[in-house]
């Protein structure tokens, strides 16, 4: 399963969802969908836009963690 981590990333860098949003020209509802997890997919321009303005890396921001249960 993919991971998001952007709510550590956010923390890092002292930014709230609010003002990530506005700086990447998104939704704060569509950020926060991809916050939590539950976005199906992801633009790489999107996610360029994110790394730019958190200055990371898209690996800082999506990790992969094997399913427990298929393990």
């Amino acid at each position: 399963m993919i991971v998001v981590n952007l709510d550590v990333m956010m923390a890092k860098r002292k930014i709230s969802l609010t003002e990530l949003a506005e700086r990447v020209e998104l939704t704060p509802a569509n950020l926060s969908i991809f916050k939590t997890g539950k976005a199906k997919a992801v633009r790489f321009s999107t996610l360029e836009r994110i790394c730019k303005e958190l200055d990371c890396q898209p690996s800082d921001l999506l990790e992969y963690r094997p399913d427990p249960e298929e393990i």
